[in-house]
């Protein structure tokens, strides 16, 4: 299991002790340092059925920044996964990638249902 994180996250830190706390093997990213490239955000984002912006870190200040609220909607899902895999801060996190599952931020529920199963 691939685990994305931003370690000055407080919820990534908090994410990464329950794993920890579970006993979960994970190996660790840094999402800033190693950005996910535009063919893993693209095959996540296929097995993940999810909508694209569950990709999007929606609170961050770059996102913020780059008015991508406003933007995103007008793009095509090629373009905002190409503009997804440009910075590691854009990309919602943490970010997990188990063997068929996809999960994007900390929601000890829906982590709990995927990973403790």
């Amino acid at each position: 299991m691939l685990v994305l994180v931003y370690r000055k996250c407080s919820t990534c830190v908090k994410a990464l002790n329950w794993l920890e706390e579970n006993n979960v093997e994970f190996e660790e990213r840094p999402i800033k340092e190693q950005n996910p490239t535009y063919e893993e955000l693209k095959a996540w984002y296929q097995m993940s059925g999810m909508p694209l912006k569950k990709f999007y870190n929606t609170s961050g200040l770059l996102y913020k920044d780059m008015g991508l609220k406003d933007k995103l909607p007008q793009m095509s899902e090629e373009e905002q996964l190409r503009l997804l895999a440009t910075d590691g801060m854009l990309v919602k996190r943490p970010l997990v990638v188990g063997e068929d599952y996809v999960l994007t931020g900390f929601k000890e529920k829906e982590w709990e249902e995927k990973i403790l199963q």
